[in-house]
């Protein structure tokens, strides 16, 4: 097998590109939505409900649907069992440059265990089609009478719109794509474009303080006891006392993430190190979220005592110990200050802090194109031949976008433009291109996980206001064999400044939030809470419909970056060597000037320090000449 020969250097930069955007040449002024993408036409069929249709099973019924038929395309509905009067409101798309006909077909069938019965059909002829323009109102549904094969008028009606438009329309994001004819109906959720928001994330703070009047269950000794805090699958402990009395005293702060909507309590336990490897429970106590207080900035807040509930055996059922209760005094909040990190600290794409009343105000508007891709690799095999079907995500602050998948194609189009609100110039927007390989639906689809292409990161900082950057990125990956280009992906990038003043003081003030600052974080902290943070984001997407998966989310956050590689320790040795060669430079120049290599250059240096001394300079330290010289 032929191997691919080796890249030039030239392959992996940057290209500027000159796309039609918007219909205008890249460059000019643009001002209309959707202008950052190219334009694409689309014939888009509504069919909204049908009423007064014939019976055709021998039962006296009817299970209706309706296909969509343009040339080679078919798009169905789902059909509705012994229902006269179906409603269905579904939207179909087929892209204009794919169209093979003069007439769209839309027909109206019985489902059957053999074979369908046609019930009647609506036919349009794509030259009368009327053309709608986004943001004009959308356009409304009418009542067909549905004709039989020969053109002749038969009982029941459809009501439909049909139109030409853009991706721009509103019915874009939902619609069925002739582009996914071949994927099944359990499929089609994966495929569309989408827009999701990450939760709310906060610093939880749990200072335990002390706890008061602890029984151990073996009273002969005292107990070697600690607190286990646990947050869904977070877990910390303080340290184990051993103490002779019963009212240990830690005075320890727990840090953990908790997201909003809170769905998990705060559990924590006394127990006693019994011995090693066996841990007895002295009491538990079971606090909601909901109730906890938020703080925003770094003053104390009232601690409180909480009741301790031991639960013991009784007749083989668990049940609550109510003759006397042990307490644990602890001081909780909700840190809205802090910035929560999830993302890779070098290319974070927002940097506010939790609670929204200390936010400042936006300072303009990012705008992305995701235009096309050139160049793909086959990323699978399908029926014996390389095959992907690509789609993008674009993530900054809190929204993440997924456009829809193109089915089988090297070269995808995908024309789709998504804006996000900037509240700090120094972020950064992150693009990545994946293989779906859920579009088959089932068990052997759930369990497969979609391949990376490739991803592209753009900081905000270095573009200009209002200009519009059209290039070609390079897609590049890190295999075991080496860096290997997958591709090329062609972006739109506009930042729009609302307020140059507000962003010129941005600049002027400290990266992250104050409380950062005052009452900091451990650098251990930090990359334990942030792993915890990662893992609830991607778990809350993963629970979307359709999800956003694991495996994207990580990657798209750089779950893996503080792993140590090879690649990464030659890289940063390499950084360091190349700002330390001038002094290197200047001590190998040194030492061959001390051991008159070369001789001129060392006599004229002794010229020199001479000189400096006449003049009243102290003397520079000389060596004596090598023997054998004059």
């Amino acid at each position: 097998m032929m191997q691919r020969p080796p890249l030039r250097p030239e392959e992996y930069s940057l290209k500027e590109t000159t796309p039609h955007l918007g219909g205008a040449a890249a460059g000019d002024k643009l001002t209309t939505t959707y202008d950052l993408v190219e334009q694409m036409q689309y014939l888009y069929v509504r069919v909204v409900k049908a009423k007064e249709l014939p019976n055709k099973d021998i039962t006296g019924s009817c299970d209706p649907y309706v296909e969509v038929k343009l040339g080679n395309y078919k798009g169905q509905t789902g059909h509705f069992e012994k229902k006269n009067n179906p409603e269905w409101n579904q939207v179909f798309a087929f892209a204009k440059e794919r169209i093979q006909s003069s007439v769209v077909e839309i027909l109206v069938k019985d489902k059957d265990l053999v074979k369908d019965d046609f019930i009647g059909r609506v036919i349009f002829d794509l030259n009368e089609v009327p053309k709608r323009v986004p943001p004009d109102s959308p356009l409304a549904p009418q009542w067909y009478r549905l004709e039989d094969r020969n053109g002749h008028k038969v009982k029941g009606e459809l009501m439909l719109a049909v139109w030409m438009g853009t991706q721009a329309d509103e019915a874009f994001p939902e619609a069925w794509h002739s582009d996914a004819a071949s994927v099944p109906g359990d499929g089609l959720a994966s495929i569309r474009s989408k827009v999701y928001l990450t939760p709310k994330l906060w610093y939880l703070r749990v200072n335990v303080i002390e706890a008061q009047d602890l029984i151990p269950n073996d009273k002969t000794r005292f107990p070697e006891v600690y607190v286990k805090a646990m947050l869904g699958n977070q877990v910390q402990r303080t340290r184990a006392l051993a103490s002779r009395t019963l009212n240990p005293l830690w005075n320890e702060d727990l840090m953990f993430v908790a997201a909003e909507p809170f769905e998990e309590h705060l559990v924590l336990s006394v127990e006693d190190r019994v011995a090693p490897g066996k841990d007895e429970v002295i009491g538990r106590t079971i606090i909601a979220l909901q109730h906890v207080p938020r703080r925003l900035d770094h003053r104390l807040l009232t601690s409180q005592w909480y009741n301790l509930e031991k639960h013991v055996i009784i007749d083989g059922e668990q049940k609550k110990e109510t003759k006397f209760s042990s307490r644990i005094h602890l001081r909780i909040c909700l840190e809205g200050g802090y910035h929560v990190l999830d993302e890779s600290t070098h290319y974070s794409s927002d940097l506010r802090p939790t609670a929204k009343p200390l936010w400042k105000p936006s300072i303009g508007i990012l705008e992305l194109g995701i235009l096309t891709a050139q160049g793909l690799l086959p990323m699978k095999t399908k029926d014996g031949r390389g095959t992907t079907d690509a789609y993008c995500v674009a993530k900054y602050g809190q929204k993440w976008v997924r456009t829809r998948t193109i089915i089988d194609s090297f070269t995808p189009k995908w024309n789709e433009q998504y804006t996000w609100e900037v509240y700090d110039p120094c972020t950064v927007v992150t693009i990545g291109v994946f293989d779906n390989c859920h579009l088959n639906g089932g068990e052997k689809a759930n369990g497969a996980r979609d391949t990376r292409i490739g991803k592209v990161r753009i900081r905000l900082s270095t573009l200009e206001t209002d200009r519009v950057y059209t290039h070609s990125y390079p897609l590049i990956v890190l295999t075991p064999g080496g860096v290997k280009k997958m591709g090329e992906v062609q972006l739109a990038v506009r930042f729009t400044c609302s307020s140059l003043l507000n962003m010129m003081h941005l600049y002027s003030q400290p990266l992250l939030p104050k409380m950062h600052y005052v009452h900091p974080l451990s650098v251990i902290q930090v990359d334990n809470l942030r792993r915890q943070a990662t893992s609830i984001v991607s778990t809350r997407l993963g629970r979307a419909e359709p999800p956003l998966r694991k495996e994207i989310v990580e990657y798209m956050l750089d779950v893996d970056s503080h792993m140590w590689s090879m690649r990464k320790s030659k890289a940063n040795f390499f950084r360091i060597t190349g700002v330390l060669s001038p002094l290197f430079a200047v001590a190998r120049w040194f030492d061959q000037i001390c051991h008159w290599k070369n001789p001129l250059t060392t006599v004229l240096i002794h010229v020199a320090a001479e000189a400096a001394t006449a003049h009243g300079h102290p003397p520079l330290p000389r060596r004596d000449r090598p023997p054998g010289r004059a």
